[in-house]
């Protein structure tokens, strides 16, 4: 009798997070997730310990193959603006790139779970939050190296996740990166970042 194959636990959360990305939390069950995955639900619950569990295990899985994680690091780029123009751009193109058209992974979800479900809910909105801030710290950072005038920094924060939340979204339908890219440039002329 042959040896089972030994379960890669790295590769079923890259499978489920592909899952969930496409179909949705709602539609990934344990049953559905079990059997693409070739395991028992028994052996499911083993391995993630909760379909919740492993939902959040995909989100930080996700959080590493986004555009975002440059934003983190604004210290090893000359300018703010360009790096805020630059990530844009490289959002568009990852979204352009997806031949599935998914959107973003975690945008998706918010409109799917943060009224339904209480603790991915609000996991989702404190991620949203975060990035707010994030991009509060980086307009403060070019005001503060003379790269912008003091604009009103929550508001252009707010906006600027308000770009990137519509891009995301408007990807799933409009997937030229050349149009989506017009889109990005036209708002941040129009908040006074273009660079």
């Amino acid at each position: 009798m042959g040896r089972a194959a030994k379960f890669d636990r790295s590769a079923a959360i890259e499978n489920c997070m592909n899952e969930f990305w496409l179909h949705g939390y709602e539609a990934c069950s344990v049953k559905a997730l079990s059997e693409k995955l070739g395991i028992t639900r028994s052996s499911f619950y083993n391995a993630f310990g909760s379909r919740q569990a492993l939902f959040l295990e995909t989100l930080d899985l996700y959080a590493t193959i986004t555009p975002d994680q440059v934003l983190n690091k604004p210290e090893q780029h000359s300018s703010v603006l360009a790096l805020i123009n630059a990530f844009f751009a490289d959002v568009c193109r990852f979204r352009a790139d997806d031949p599935q058209a998914r959107g973003c992974l975690v945008i998706n979800s918010i409109s799917e779970l943060v009224a339904v479900d209480k603790t991915l809910g609000e996991d989702l909105s404190n991620m949203v939050h975060a990035n707010i801030t994030r991009f509060e710290h980086l307009l403060q950072l070019a005001v503060a190296n003379g790269e912008l005038a003091a604009p009103n920094i929550r508001e252009t924060a707010l906006a600027l996740q308000s770009l990137l939340m519509g891009v995301s979204v408007l990807s799933k339908v409009l997937t030229s990166e050349a149009e989506l890219l017009a889109i990005v440039n036209q708002t941040l002329s129009g908040l006074g970042l273009a660079k």
